[in-house]
């Protein structure tokens, strides 16, 4: 296990998150660092790179919702500890979950508007993804407190299916298990860009990410936690737990 203790927040933190992330100082992490401007790993700003179809303002902007979260891939989304939980309980319970997989080459991944935003996407099907999401998801469950009412009003609002609705009250969470999608956020909503603007984006990421894309693949070797310090900080990257171990 990877630890960042310099990075680990002096007490319990608001929120705390299972992510998929590439290994830090990987190529694939500074590469994903570069591009959101940000590596949740120190805290770190990073200067993002440039482009002559992108105005500079425009891109920082357009990637501010995923810089704060850091770069990453969801497994399980931030959830908050149940009071007689506490963090070494919870990282236990990550490292128990992380013993039961080995790691695995992922698919390739390409640039792809998902819904209302780019990302980097698996180009084909991928099971063992899927079922490690799966594990996350059911796995941490117990140690998370149950959404609020609040909570519950404000994910409804963004118009949920009956069946996104129901995994949301199960799990915390509406796109897991059937409706898990892994992706890794460049972006986020563009639903207001105007489309040039979104192909110059598109053009962009491709560029930036297309030596990455073109070599062998990535490889899923831990699963990261992840936390929100205070509401509405940065998320930071705590620790990285690998598989099989």
């Amino acid at each position: 296990m990877n630890e960042h203790p310099a990075r680990t927040p002096q007490r319990r933190a608001h929120r705390y998150a299972a992510y998929f992330a590439p290994p830090i100082g990987s190529a694939w992490s500074e590469a994903g660092n570069q591009w959101l401007g940000r590596c949740a790993a120190n805290g770190q700003t990073r200067t993002q790179p440039v482009f002559e179809s992108l105005p500079a303002d425009l891109q920082f902007k357009l990637t501010s919702a995923p810089r704060r979260y850091g770069w990453h891939a969801t497994l399980a989304a931030p959830f908050t500890l149940l009071p007689q939980i506490e963090e070494p309980t919870l990282r236990e319970g990550l490292q128990t979950l992380c013993s039961a997989w080995e790691p695995f080459d992922m698919p390739a991944l390409e640039v792809a508007l998902l819904d209302d935003f780019l990302a980097l996407v698996p180009a084909q099907p991928s099971p063992a993804l899927h079922a490690v999401a799966a594990a996350c998801v059911t796995g941490l469950r117990a140690f998370a407190e149950p959404l609020s009412p609040g909570e519950l009003q404000r994910r409804r609002a963004a118009g949920l299916t009956p069946e996104e609705d129901a995994l949301l009250v199960r799990w915390g969470y509406p796109f897991v298990l059937d409706r898990f999608r892994f992706h890794l956020s460049l972006t986020g909503s563009l639903r207001d860009t105007a489309p040039p603007a979104v192909e110059a984006l598109r053009a962009a990421a491709r560029q930036h990410f297309a030596p990455l894309l073109a070599s062998p693949p990535l490889r899923f070797e831990a699963i990261s936690l992840f936390a929100e310090p205070a509401p509405g900080t940065d998320f930071v990257c705590l620790a990285q737990m690998e598989l099989g171990r």
